[in-house]
């Protein structure tokens, strides 16, 4: 069972974002509602990504489709 912390993140895409730096999970829920777990994510991928002006442009370049993606939501 998941239950990841997520943290709303200001993203006209992504509503809120979680990760685990021990499994290095990375978790995405967008405004659609769905849910998204990336696998393999470094922690600097996380930082960049939740230190980046536009979230929704970083994740798109940096994260989507260069991990293994499961929907679970």
């Amino acid at each position: 069972e998941n239950n990841m912390e997520r943290q709303r993140v200001s993203s006209s895409n992504l509503y809120s974002v979680g990760y685990d730096a021990q499994t290095l999970k990375l978790e995405v829920q967008f405004h659609t509602g769905r849910v998204y777990e990336y696998s393999n994510v470094p922690d600097w991928q996380y930082a960049r990504l939740m230190g980046a002006i536009s979230k929704g442009s970083y994740f798109d370049a940096n994260i989507k489709e260069k991990y293994i993606t499961r929907r679970i939501l």
